[in-house]
C-alpha cells in the first residue's frame, strides 16, 4: 500500500503561507483585544490559578531576559523567518509544510511586535497576556505557543527521519542497500553464464582417472 504522493513545491509553499498568515492574524487579534480590554499588569482570573490573563509588555525574551538588548531578538526572529521562507521553496512534505507554516506564523507574530509596537522600530515590546502560575512563572502569548510547539515538532520530524521532499531516511537507506547488493548478484550471474562448458570428446582429469581405473 503506497502513501500519498508528495505535494508540488508551489502547493507546499502556499500551505506554509496560508498557515503563517492565519497564525499571525490570530496572534495580532488577541493582542489587540488584550491592549483594548485588559488592565496593564493586573491579573484577571479565567480558571482560578490554573489560567489567568495578565497583560504585560515584554522587552526581552522569556522571563524578560535580555531586556537591554531587544534589537538582538529582532535580528534573531528575522533570521529564523528568512530561513523558514527559504526552506519553504523546496518543500514537498505535507507535515513539514504544516509545521513550518505554524512556526513561521508564530515568529512573525512576535517579530511584528518588535518592529511596529512601542517604543518603536526595532525595539518594540512584545505583548504577553497568558499566565499559568501553577506551571511556570513566565507570561506568554499566542505566538509563543506556536513557536514552542513548532520547535518541538521540528525536532520530532528530524528524529523520525522525515525529509523535506516527503521521503524518509530509512527509504534512502533501503534503496542504497538494494543498489549495493544488486551488482554483486548480477556479476555472479554473468560469471556463471560466461564459464565455458567442457567440450565433448575432451578429456578431463576426472575422466582420465576413471579410465585408468578401468
Amino acid at each position: 500500500m503506497t502513501g500519498r504522493r508528495p505535494l508540488r513545491r508551489s502547493a507546499a509553499g502556499a500551505l506554509v503561507a496560508i498557515l503563517a498568515a492565519l497564525v499571525l492574524a490570530a496572534d495580532q487579534f488577541v493582542k489587540h483585544l488584550t491592549i483594548t480590554h485588559l488592565p496593564l499588569e493586573e491579573a484577571v482570573p479565567v480558571l482560578g490559578d490554573f489560567l489567568q490573563l495578565y497583560f504585560v509588555r515584554n522587552p526581552g525574551a522569556a522571563f524578560s531576559l535580555g531586556a537591554e538588548v531587544t534589537w538582538i531578538f529582532t535580528i534573531a526572529l528575522s533570521i529564523v523567518a528568512a530561513i523558514i521562507v527559504w526552506k519553504a521553496f523546496g518543500l514537498r512534505s505535507r507535515l513539514w509544510a504544516v509545521v513550518l507554516g505554524l512556526l513561521l506564523g508564530g515568529v512573525l507574530g512576535n517579530l511584528s511586535d518588535r518592529l511596529f509596537r512601542e517604543p518603536g522600530f526595532p525595539v518594540g515590546h512584545v505583548v504577553d497576556m497568558i499566565s499559568m502560575p501553577w506551571m511556570m512563572p513566565a507570561i506568554f502569548n499566542v505566538a509563543d505557543i506556536f513557536i514552542v510547539g513548532g520547535m518541538i515538532s521540528v525536532a520530532l520530524l528530524v528524529v523520525f527521519g522525515l525529509r523535506f521532499d516527503g521521503t524518509r531516511d530509512r527509504d534512502h537507506a533501503a534503496a542504497e542497500t538494494d543498489a549495493g547488493a544488486r551488482p554483486l548478484s548480477e556479476d555472479r550471474g554473468v560469471v556463471e553464464a560466461d564459464a565455458p562448458a567442457p567440450a565433448s570428446g575432451v578429456a578431463t582429469p576426472a575422466a582420465d582417472a576413471e579410465t585408468e581405473g578401468r
